[in-house]
């Protein structure tokens, strides 16, 4: 990803020399749109529309196994797609008033996933969700009143509104210093950037335009084939997605491909390591050790326990899987501050910068030497200054708010607990938003968990610390991910020329989109669908169990951990810090054949038939890079954003159908030979 950084510059061949053109020469003769200019009406109905759709998508995909993968592109793309068809309409009718710009584009881009940011920040399929009495009966622990809090789309609302905006103005002040002063690559921003600016080239323009025909084909395909699957699904167990593919032996033991586009999409997007790591993951679990550990019921837990029961087999699963993502978050977390305190010592250290950031601009550009490239984004990014006072006032007022409102909403969060929170958060954030620049890897569901541990057992068991706990990994988790992602969008803002006010109004109008869209969508699903949150269920949430027994863990200590369960949680604790060493120890090209701890964890507790389907998608991108690795690198992103965006869109017209108690007709279901036999005589008797 940071090989876009260099990608700015394009050789030309102009006879006998060589000339290099940047990519705003290109741009030269446009003129740089005000930030007023830039906040369209069209922009952000534009942004609703697709923040609605990607918050679906998102929502499902937190609601099912957890692993959400990046959607800038798909926004990008999408965003350019309906406001050029917009603005081509208006022009054949003589009414268009404005033509659609980069910076336009990149307005809809950081509003789109700032809204659908919340469907993920927002804790529905993890810490939010756990605080229900759903998850709860999944434990014998901290199952009582004063650790429960069942979702309500009023609370949920007000929630989010209190404790989302306040990472947007934790970093403002500093958006200089990592931007222009550190020169900070943000991975995933300046490739945002750099998609952005080639749409609005003429070549990439008919480039994008074929990638979006290519989405759209892929979208209907897997629309299609959700409404097709849906026909299948009358009862339990029925359908596709119960087809045991290797056996029935394999299937009982979540080895099947469950026919998902969206999950097929999803490992075409995501890299082959985190696939193969998800599948070595659900070998090692559900393959070896679980039925290993099976034999000794009635000798290392009681017989007659209930396969949810986390006394039983239920608990090694989710406690080892916490231990394989502690180990891996930990180290990260230390690996990534360690980078981040070493790189700024030695920015302060130096005490360079090679921009003077004085008040008169241009003459600190022109006598610095940099590139035109340079020169023209710093003007732009300078020009448009959000006042520090601004950012603190705001910060200061929302906190404020925030600490009077919070213990209305949980009862037994208490004002201390969330002023301290907010009084450490901003220094979090801000090594966050530096290890984002530095790495592309965002630890705030990391620090998240650090929250629900520390705050938590501060409260103690008996005044609701399971509960505090969570709605402080609430809190954390919201400003330390949305101050990484304004930064990230600052970034992309500053390579298109797009004025840093005109983003930080987009993070914030996409954040309140996002408050209101994201628990509706939520609040759709857990009405809709039957059994939201219990494991087997079509959508088991299987983060919201994992995060209570974390809450729970750091109140209780280790006394609820069935015989020998520590031990195994300190072995894949520390095999999880040793694979990450080694993983550094090697080198980066050798580091892509060791899998990763924290994808191996995921389906140890939810099972591997997502695997088959991620490493289908892998497999296909593959062989089509093989075949022509040029079309691939095109087309790659759109057809896994069809696929992902049809399968999930899908998922609102059956919600729909289901809260109309509209059923499917048919039950497709697998028996064995045996079984077989048995329901056709008993059928016969009927008859």
């Amino acid at each position: 990803m940071g090989t876009y950084a260099n990608q700015e510059e394009e050789h030309v061949d102009n006879g006998d020399e060589m000339e290099v053109l940047s990519i705003e020469r290109v741009f030269e003769e446009e003129k740089v749109p005000g930030w007023q200019e830039q906040l369209t009406l069209r922009a952000f109905a534009v942004s609703m529309l697709l923040g609605v759709m990607f918050s679906v998508i998102v929502m499902k995909l937190n609601l099912t196994t957890g692993i959400i993968p990046s959607l800038n592109v798909s926004a990008g793309l999408l965003g350019f797609f309906f406001v050029r068809m917009w603005t081509k309409l208006l022009d054949k009718f003589g009414a268009l008033k404005q033509p659609f710009t980069r910076q336009e584009n990149t307005v809809i881009q950081t509003c789109v996933v700032s809204c659908c940011g919340i469907a993920f920040s927002g804790g529905f399929g993890s810490y939010l969700f756990a605080m229900s009495e759903t998850v709860a009966q999944q434990s014998t622990e901290a199952n009582d009143a004063k650790n429960i809090k069942d979702p309500k789309l009023g609370w949920m609302i007000g929630f989010l509104f209190v404790i989302s905006f306040l990472g947007l103005f934790s970093l403002v002040p500093l958006r200089k210093i990592m931007i222009i002063d550190f020169k900070l690559i943000y991975p995933s921003g300046t490739a945002t950037a750099h998609l952005i600016n080639s749409f609005h080239t003429p070549h990439g323009a008919k480039v994008a335009k074929k990638q979006v025909k290519t989405l759209g084909k892929f979208f209907v395909f897997s629309f299609l084939w959700g409404f097709f699957q849906w026909f299948y699904t009358g009862g339990d167990d029925c359908g596709f997605k119960a087809f045991p593919t290797l056996g029935l032996q394999a299937y009982q033991n979540k080895f099947f491909f469950d026919f998902s586009a969206t999950y097929v999409g999803v490992g075409m997007i995501c890299p082959y390591l985190v696939n193969v790591s998800v599948l070595l993951g659900g070998i090692l679990s559900w393959g070896i050790m679980w039925p290993l550990i099976e034999r000794k019921r009635g000798d290392w837990f009681p017989a007659d326990l209930p396969s949810t029961s986390l006394h039983g087999l239920q608990g090694y699963r989710v406690f080892i899987a916490i231990s394989l993502i502690l180990g891996d978050g930990l180290y990260n977390f230390f690996k990534v501050l360690g980078r981040t305190i070493s790189a700024f010592a030695t920015q302060i250290k130096s005490k360079r910068s090679s921009i003077p950031l004085s008040a008169d601009i241009s003459k600190g550009l022109a006598s610095s030497g940099v590139s035109f490239d340079d020169q023209r984004r710093i003007e732009v990014f300078l020009k448009d200054q959000i006042p520090n006072t601004v950012a603190l006032s705001g910060y200061v007022a929302i906190a404020t708010v925030s600490i009077i409102t919070l213990p209305h909403i949980f009862h037994q969060l208490k004002w201390y607990h969330v002023l301290i929170t907010y009084i450490i958060a901003p220094v979090l954030a801000f090594c966050n938003a530096y290890g984002c620049g530095l790495t592309d890897w965002s630890l705030a569901a990391t620090y998240g968990k650090l929250a629900i541990f520390s705050i938590g057992a501060w409260a103690g068991a008996a005044h609701g610390g399971v509960l505090v706990g969570l709605a402080a990994c609430g809190v954390m988790m919201s400003i330390v991910s949305t101050a990484s992602d304004l930064t990230q969008d600052f970034k992309t803002g500053y390579m298109t020329l797009a004025s840093p006010r005109s983003m930080f109004v987009s993070q914030v109008i996409g954040t309140a989109m996002g408050c209101i869209i994201a628990p509706s969508i939520f609040w759709l699903f857990f009405k809709a669908f039957k059994g939201v949150g219990v494991p087997g269920s079509d959508y088991p949430a299987p983060n919201a169990l994992v995060y209570r027994n974390m809450a729970i863990l750091g109140v209780d200590g280790v006394s609820s951990l069935p015989k020998h369960c520590l031990a195994l949680c300190f072995i894949f604790f520390v095999m999880s810090i040793l694979i990450n060493l080694l993983r550094d120890f090697v080198g980066k090209k050798r580091a892509r054949f060791i899998p990763l701890p924290m994808a191996m964890a995921i389906p140890f507790y939810l099972g591997s038939y997502f695997a088959f389907d991620m490493c289908i998608g892998s497999l296909i991108l593959f062989v089509w890079e093989r075949i022509d690795m040029v079309k691939a690198n095109a087309f790659g992103p759109a057809v896994a954003s069809g696929l992902i965006c049809g399968d999930g869109i899908w998922t609102l017209p059956q919600s729909v159908l289901a809260l109309a108690q509209v059923k499917p007709p048919i039950c497709m279901k697998f028996l064995s030979r045996n079984a077989n036999v048995k329901v056709d005589e008993f059928l016969s008797k009927l008859s």
